[in-house]
């Protein structure tokens, strides 16, 4: 089906960032749900440590593997829907398809959690499909000299839906069980699904179509946009930062999680009221202090930004493991949320600055791929944290581990104030 008049276009900036903005608000609003309600629920149930943390290392395992999607988007993007628009829609289709499964599983004790772990890791691999279709729309469609605003906005939409998810689905998880939270979620999703149907890339696309569009497939084979690829890794530049990207989610990650854990079980908190705290948490430095960041960073350069955040994430995380270690009844109380909030707080920020450099690192024919690595080394932090939090936890206590993630971040700052990150091409 094809429209008669422009309608609205990916092009214009209004229509972008609303796109942008829903997309990475729903994908926020199913982490809320998958990765804080569905932990803190089935923590208060009794699940322990390493059980929570299997659970967000399977949901988070496709996107390690998402890098498989790129050279699928890259090259095989002649469609008559739009190079990128295509696998936007379909790969969100697909993902609320998996997410109603939801639906049938029986058993929403503890014992079922694998079942609800394997449902998330199937919908995961459509979401990371759709993630990467739309970071190669930002990239193809975004000037250079807008990236950090644009990802300032990607950040709002998925802290925004974060927020959502985690409050709401603490809420309803308790009170309504699984399948009503489950059936809220894929309404939503329906209606996340509208924009990318009406808003195109170009005004010849067809608002809707499974037809192929000859003319518009790439020039290379996709063995040739491999090798490209596989050229463009050959220096180091991009290697360490690769490495960058790893280690600052998986320093966050091996801290963040067991420490949920342990305000639930140990410090007297209830799974729904921690949830709304990392729900409110998140919104307000996800919003306002996105924005800010985007712009800064735009304006001051990438190099400086990442220097700066990084030394306030290790300065956050030291204070944080500093508080696990009050012992005055006046407040140990507050300490533990405190901790959380400042484990939280500043890495969220930081993407909005580390982002923009792997934009601008990625550009090139095999945009999407490349970008899908950078986030599958991010994430594959993530999931590599979570998977070791609760063991390293149990042996070495959680104060260690948060003076041990503030003394990684506090590494990688002084690299980039060294000038280390404007060598790499970071600034």
């Amino acid at each position: 089906m094809r429209a008669d008049t422009a309608g609205p276009l990916i092009a214009a900036p209004a229509w972008r960032y609303a796109v942008i903005c829903g997309l990475y608000a729903y994908q926020g609003l199913v982490a809320g749900f998958a990765l804080t309600a569905l932990p803190n629920h089935y923590a208060a149930m009794g699940a322990t440590a390493a059980a929570v943390g299997a659970h967000v290392a399977t949901v988070g395992l496709p996107w390690i593997l998402q890098p498989l999607w790129g050279p699928v988007v890259d090259r095989f993007g002649g469609f008559a829907m739009g190079r990128r628009r295509f696998w936007v829609v379909a790969a969100l289709t697909l993902s609320l398809l998996a997410l109603a499964r939801l639906l049938l599983v029986e058993d929403e004790s503890v014992a079922g959690l694998p079942v609800v772990s394997a449902v998330f890791l199937v919908q995961s691999a459509f979401a990371a499909l759709t993630d990467t279709a739309t970071d190669g729309m930002i990239i193809d469609n975004v000037p250079a000299e807008r990236l950090g605003t644009a990802n300032a906005v990607t950040r709002v939409g998925f802290v925004c839906g974060t927020a959502l998810g985690a409050a709401l689905f603490a809420w309803m998880l308790p009170a309504y069980g699984l399948h009503a939270s489950a059936i809220a979620l894929l309404a939503i999703g329906v209606l996340a699904l509208l924009l990318p149907l009406i808003v195109r890339e170009r005004a010849e696309d067809a608002v809707l179509s499974l037809r192929p569009a000859p003319a518009r497939m790439a020039g290379e084979t996709l063995f040739q946009l491999l090798r490209r690829l596989a050229a463009s890794f050959s220096g180091g530049t991009t290697l360490v930062l690769l490495a960058i990207c790893f280690a600052t989610d998986y320093a966050g990650a091996l801290f963040r999680l067991p420490l949920t854990v342990e305000l639930i079980q140990h410090r007297g908190w209830e799974a729904e009221a921690l949830s709304r705290f990392q729900a409110a948490t998140a919104l307000v430095t996800g919003t306002a202090g996105a924005m800010l960041v985007g712009w800064w960073t735009d304006r001051e350069g990438t190099s400086r930004a990442l220097a700066i955040l990084l030394a306030l994430c290790a300065v956050s995380h030291v204070g944080a493991a500093a508080l696990l270690l009050l012992s005055d009844p006046r407040w140990a109380a507050m300490a533990g949320p405190l901790a959380l909030g400042l484990s939280t707080v500043m890495p969220a920020l930081l993407f909005v600055a580390l982002a923009p450099a792997v934009m601008q690192a990625s550009l090139g024919p095999a945009a999407a791929t490349r970008f899908a690595l950078f986030m599958a080394s991010l994430n594959m932090g993530d999931v590599v944290g979570s998977a070791m939090s609760g063991q390293v936890s149990a042996a070495v206590g959680l104060p260690l581990v948060g003076l041990a993630a503030g003394s990684a971040f506090g590494l990688l700052a002084l690299l980039s104030r060294l000038g280390a990150a404007r060598r790499l091409g970071l600034s």
